[in-house]
């Protein structure tokens, strides 16, 4: 399962998420892909669904409310996320959407993986909590394209991001190789920051 999109057209070359995606389809495995839709502006239907088809990966759109669902009947092995920032002590920002996975996951016992490259990381920021988020305009929420959806004046919170803390992530992996718990120590270890 993935959410977001962390492939060639959100990053470069493989991508970050979606690579791990490419180079196990290279490796020979058999797998399918549960992408979220990832809401409010749609880059899951809209990138990795079409990147993930194009490049003849088995995937399955849901709706990001489907997850724990989809876990819970279907079932998934692995979760895999891309990230933005990575703080000091391995906590994740990431697409809006990101920390609810991680709960599920861990919920399910599904392990849970960041995947981002060394450029990610912010040796400076000690935390997530320490990681601004910003937040997007309500017509995101409120229209779909020029269409309303919501009742005119409705209060809207739209923040673009969310925070993983390290204790939901199995593994942070990396064009070094996968950094594991403890975070703060090893991250510092692999990188030397």
């Amino acid at each position: 399962m993935t959410v977001c999109n962390a492939g060639a057209l959100a990053t470069a070359d493989y991508g970050t998420a979606l690579g791990v995606f490419y180079a196990a389809k290279e490796a020979g495995k058999k797998f399918r892909v549960f992408a979220l839709e990832t809401r409010p502006l749609l880059q899951g239907a809209r990138l990795t669904a079409w990147e993930l088809q194009k490049n003849k990966i088995d995937v399955t759109l849901i709706c990001d409310n489907m997850a724990a669902s989809v876990m819970r009947n279907i079932g998934v092995d692995i979760i895999f996320a891309g990230a933005d920032r990575i703080a000091a002590n391995g906590d994740a920002a990431n697409k809006i959407g990101t920390y609810m996975l991680g709960v599920l996951a861990k919920h399910h016992k599904v392990p849970f993986y960041i995947v981002a490259p060394r450029t990610t990381f912010d040796p400076k920021t000690r935390s997530g909590k320490d990681i601004p988020i910003e937040e997007r305009a309500a017509e995101e929420v409120t229209h779909f394209g020029l269409r309303p959806t919501a009742p005119k004046g409705v209060k809207v919170f739209n923040p673009a991001f969310d925070v993983t803390p390290n204790e939901l992530i199995a593994g942070i992996v990396t064009e070094y190789g996968v950094i594991r718990k403890p975070y703060g120590k090893n991250i510092h270890a692999m990188f030397r920051v």
